[in-house]
C-alpha cells in the first residue's frame, strides 16, 4: 500500500470568503441594524434564574449509593455503556447522603428498614427527589404481607417505576421523567410541595449535647 500526501486545493476566492467569515465573528459589536439583530439572535439565549438552576439540577443529579434488594442490580446497570446515564450527568453515585440529591429505592422495604431509609433521605441535599423502583417499593409486590411497607407510606416519592424487576431501560425512563419534572417545576422543594414542614426526624440529644440533630452519632443510641 502506498500512502501519498497531497495538499488541500483551495481557490483564492474560497480562502478570502473564510477570512471574511472569521472577521465577522470578531467584529460583532461593530455591526448595526439587521446584521446586529441577526448576530445577537444567533449567539444569545435569555432565560430566568429559576429555569437555569432547574436545568443544571436536572442534568447533574447525584444518586445515592443505596441498594436494598434485587432491583439494585438493574440500578447498577444504568451506568454501564448500554444505558449510559452519563449522558444526562447522573452516573456519579455518591457514597454519602450529604453529597446526593436522588434516592432510588431499589427493592423491598421492611417495617424495620423504613426508619433507616427515611433517615438517610432526610440527610440528603435539598432539593432532593426519590424514585420507587420495582413493584416491592411501590406496592409491596410479591411480598404483600405485614412485614413490607411501600415507600410512599413513609416518604414522598416523585416517580414510580413498575416491574419485578424493571429493566435498566425502564429505570432510565423513570430518571428521564424525573428530569422533565425538575425542568418544568420552578419549586422542587418537596417539603413545600407535600406540606411536610416540621416532619424532620430528630434524634434525642446526647448527654453532653445541648441541641438535638438528625445525624446519628456513633456509640449513642438515644433515649
Amino acid at each position: 500500500m502506498e500512502v501519498v500526501r497531497r495538499e488541500k486545493v483551495s481557490s483564492p476566492a474560497e480562502l478570502r470568503v473564510n477570512q471574511r467569515r472569521a472577521q465577522d465573528l470578531l467584529r460583532g459589536p461593530d455591526l448595526e441594524g439587521a446584521a446586529l439583530e441577526k448576530y445577537v439572535s444567533e449567539r444569545i439565549m435569555t432565560t430566568t434564574l429559576d429555569r437555569a438552576l432547574n436545568w443544571a439540577r436536572a442534568n447533574s443529579m447525584f444518586p445515592a449509593t443505596f441498594g436494598l434488594a434485587c432491583c439494585a442490580i438493574e440500578m447498577m446497570a444504568i451506568v454501564a455503556s448500554r444505558v449510559d446515564s452519563a449522558r444526562i450527568g447522573s452516573e456519579a453515585f455518591r457514597a454519602t447522603p450529604r453529597q446526593a440529591d436522588l434516592m432510588i429505592i431499589s427493592g423491598r422495604v421492611s417495617i424495620k428498614m423504613a426508619p433507616i431509609v427515611r433517615r438517610v433521605y432526610d440527610q440528603m441535599l435539598e432539593p432532593k427527589w426519590a424514585i420507587a423502583m420495582g413493584a416491592c417499593s411501590s406496592s409491596m409486590g410479591v411480598f404483600n404481607n405485614y412485614a413490607i411497607v411501600p415507600a410512599d407510606k413513609f416518604m414522598p416519592v416523585d416517580v414510580h417505576v413498575p416491574g419485578c424487576p424493571p429493566r435498566p431501560e425502564a429505570l432510565m425512563h423513570g430518571v428521564l421523567k424525573l428530569r422533565t419534572m425538575i425542568q418544568k417545576d420552578p419549586n422542587m422543594g418537596w417539603r413545600q410541595r407535600y406540606n411536610a414542614e416540621g416532619t424532620e426526624e430528630i434524634v434525642a440529644p446526647a448527654p453532653n449535647q445541648d441541641t438535638a440533630d438528625n445525624v446519628y452519632r456513633g456509640g449513642y443510641a438515644g433515649a
